[in-house]
């Protein structure tokens, strides 16, 4: 008999650690929030647009009271065939909700729905704890799926819900992981009667703490570890050689420092520990300010997505760009002028409002400045897919880009400050320190990315008064992205001047 209530979300999460589950009871205060909120509203909306793929549905609302919605399936099943939404099923404790239930005459379906565009492991154990509760309840189960985004589709003017998803049937594996569902409920359950709250458990860190999801609780688990440590080692050092050298005891690093390590992570430890002076390489930087050719357009783009697409012509999960910033520097010892563009909020037609604005304010060739090749390069290509009486402008402004962020992520001009990143975020205030007009965290609505598409995308929900100060927040925020840039173009003229 299960003593714990015991739902998916929380088996599933004790699958990933069991701290969680006592972390979460009697530690909750000390969660920091690790799910992004356009990530919660891409999940919603899948939710609830999955529900109709299969026709007319019965709805089981949520309560409070899980018996009322228990009671409400109860009565459901007995009118089959149907459709139901969020049955809610208990079995000794243990509590599901199936996101789609086909209910017929000789047997059920499950249909669990995820807003992935694939399958992990974690989504297994999700569907094989409700087939469990399920068929503990003696009812006959037909058919077990897991319904993910179709990445692959293309939106055309109506939104087509099956295609957009994609159907796996995955019943075997769930019945098979049913003996394993019944030993992890044992286990759960004997583990919080063995810790209550003065009798914290010692389960250590490990890789688990970042796979499937990153855990809300890492700060809190890491507390007593030096600072910095191996996990504040940046630029690409993978998780498991992090923990190797965790469980080998080489966690500051004062531990690190002679390690068999990377060269680039040697270094971040060695200006940390050593307060080393810069590492400047003036022909690399001598080499990309040669190749610049006035005028100068310094850009940079926010973005947003969605798992449903909204747009023709797009794909889910497509990024959308809505906004840009524009620095220009049309002659040597030219003033700097700013241009800019923010999508109207209920324009359908804004990637390519956005085009025509970025390709008018560029339109005599010169020197393309972004910070990270990877990121507009992609986005103009999907523009220029989408429309492609705009191409050869596209391919124009492609071909004059040159990348700010090579000299940073080459390590060729490296700081203290930059704590082995080289985000412009790390970067900037590392290059001009105590300025606050170079603050993200002055700025007064939008402090990085993520929040620029959330605020982009809560537009609609909010009064004229609430949009216009959004709007400006946004503007302030991706005019100094672009600004940066141009302050970081400046740093490197100083340095050319200063070795002349």
């Amino acid at each position: 008999m299960s003593k714990i209530n015991l739902s998916k979300s929380k088996y599933c999460k004790c699958v990933q650690c069991k701290k969680i589950l006592w972390l979460n009871k009697y530690k909750h205060e000390m969660a920091i929030q690790t799910v992004k909120e356009s990530v919660l509203e891409n999940g919603k909306r899948v939710g609830e647009l999955a529900k109709g793929l299969f026709g007319k549905y019965e709805n089981v609302e949520f309560n409070e009271d899980l018996n009322v919605m228990i009671d409400k399936t109860q009565q459901l099943l007995k009118d089959k065939p149907n459709i139901i939404a969020e049955g809610s099923f208990e079995y000794c404790n243990n509590f599901c909700r199936v996101d789609i239930l086909k209910n017929d005459i000789n047997g059920i379906e499950i249909y669990e729905v995820k807003s992935s565009t694939e399958i992990h492991d974690i989504y297994l154990d999700d569907v094989a704890y409700q087939t469990y509760i399920l068929s503990k309840l003696g009812l006959k189960i037909k058919k077990v799926c897991i319904v993910y985004i179709n990445n692959k589709y293309v939106r055309g003017k109506e939104l087509e819900i099956n295609r957009l998803f994609n159907i796996e049937d995955v019943t075997e594996i769930a019945i098979s992981k049913q003996d394993e569902i019944e030993k992890n409920i044992e286990v759960i359950n004997k583990y919080m009667e063995e810790h209550n709250e003065d009798n914290e458990p010692s389960d250590d860190i490990g890789l688990h703490c970042s796979k499937p999801y990153d855990c809300e609780f890492w700060n809190y688990c890491t507390k007593e570890l030096p600072k910095p440590n191996v996990f504040d080692i940046a630029g690409g050092m993978r998780k498991n050689k992090k923990f190797e050298k965790y469980y080998e005891g080489k966690i500051s690093f004062e531990d690190l420092q002679h390690e068999n390590l990377n060269p680039k992570y040697l270094e971040q430890i060695d200006f940390e520990l050593h307060n080393l002076e810069p590492k400047i390489d003036k022909d690399t930087i001598s080499g990309i300010m040669d190749s610049l050719k006035y005028p100068l357009y310094f850009i940079d783009y926010e973005t947003y997505q969605l798992a449903v697409p909204e747009i023709e012509g797009t794909k889910p999960y497509q990024q959308l760009p809505f906004q840009y910033s524009l620095h220009i520097i049309k002659e040597k010892d030219g003033p700097i002028e700013h241009r800019e563009f923010l999508a109207e909020v209920n324009d359908k037609n804004f990637i390519r409002h956005f085009a025509e604005s970025m390709i008018k304010n560029m339109a005599e060739n010169g020197s393309v400045i972004i910070y990270n090749k990877s990121f507009e390069p992609a986005r103009n290509n999907e523009i220029a897919a989408m429309y492609p009486d705009l191409k050869d402008e596209i391919d124009r402004i492609n071909r004059n880009m040159v990348d700010f962020l090579e000299p940073f992520k080459q390590r060729k001009y490296y700081t203290k400050e930059m704590h082995g990143s080289a985000s412009i975020k790390s970067v900037l205030p590392a290059l001009y320190p105590d300025d606050p007009e170079l603050d993200y965290h002055e700025l007064p609505v939008v402090h990085n990315g993520e929040e620029a598409s959330d605020a982009f995308l809560s537009l609609k929900e909010k009064s004229k008064e609430e949009q216009e100060k959004i709007r400006n927040g946004l503007l302030v925020y991706c005019k100094l992205d672009t600004f940066a840039m141009v302050k970081i173009w400046m740093r490197f003229n100083e340095i050319l001047e200063k070795y002349k």
